[in-house]
């Protein structure tokens, strides 16, 4: 890629103050992307926002629970009067809940869960695909919207029964919206990573019964490569999927696995 292959296009990142959501805004503010960011509260958003002391004309920020709408409409808006559009969006933010059988889930969890990675997701393209189009017809150009999946959308996934369920979910939005805008400007897909090395994944472990490397050994050993990935394995992808070079890529889901699918 070269530093100007997102020169002028304005990204939204949600969970942008750590982790895959961290890195991406990095890389694409390096490549000379303009920046819309949440996170969900106020010391996140800072954290996000630390890197760019000094370009506060190309990011803004806002806090807010991705599991509301409202949020959603904000980040909206704040892209289109900031910057007069957007280009790419990247639904990162989401939780998980600890590992559990099915009967065991407190159902206010479960709830939780889908409503940040399920609904989150839809609240996100629900608003983002109108200011989408809008910018297609002015430009002529692609749009992108890449949902951060999981492999647990993919396969089932013993002790995450509802994590596994919002994720799939996350799937059939991504699928059933890339059908819908094929042919109107915007490339929609889902990158999948398998477990990463990310703050949200040790404090998993650090929660465990086993212990943290108990935990975290149990974990890769079902995976081809025995490791967790690294955070710029997953984030290179969702900017190679993102790339206008990449024009004829909609509708699919990008397994960061390690091999795990390929059982």
């Amino acid at each position: 890629m070269t530093t100007a292959e997102f020169g002028g296009k304005t990204v939204f990142i949600s969970g942008a103050g750590r982790g895959f959501g961290k890195r991406a805004a990095e890389l694409f503010f390096s490549q000379g992307a303009n920046l819309v960011l949440t996170d969900f509260d106020d010391t996140m958003v800072e954290q996000a926002l630390a890197p760019y002391e000094n370009a506060a004309n190309q990011v803004v920020a806002l806090a807010g629970d991705i599991g509301n709408e409202d949020t959603s409409l904000r980040a909206v808006k704040l892209a289109n009067d900031t910057f007069g559009a957007l280009d790419i969006a990247i639904n990162n933010a989401g939780i998980v809940h600890d590992q559990a059988k099915l009967d065991a889930l407190p159902s206010s969890t479960a709830e939780k869960v889908i409503q940040v990675d399920l609904l989150g997701v839809f609240y996100a393209m629900k608003h983002q695909i109108p200011l989408m189009l809008k910018r297609h017809e002015q430009t002529g150009n692609q749009c992108n919207i890449v949902n951060l999946g999981s492999a647990a959308g993919l396969m089932g996934s013993p002790l995450l029964s509802a994590y596994a369920a919002a994720k799939h979910g996350v799937i059939g939005l991504t699928k059933s919206a890339a059908l819908e805008y094929a042919r109107k400007g915007i490339r929609i897909n889902a990158v999948c990573p398998a477990f990463a090395d990310t703050a949200m994944a040790h404090e998993a472990f650090d929660r465990s019964p086993h212990g943290p490397q108990e935990a975290e050994r149990r974990l890769v050993a079902g995976v081809p490569m025995q490791r967790l990935a690294t955070i710029d394995e997953v984030v290179q992808a969702i900017l190679w999927v993102c790339s206008p070079a990449n024009s004829f890529y909609t509708g699919q889901t990008l397994a960061i696995d390690g091999g795990l699918t390929a059982f």
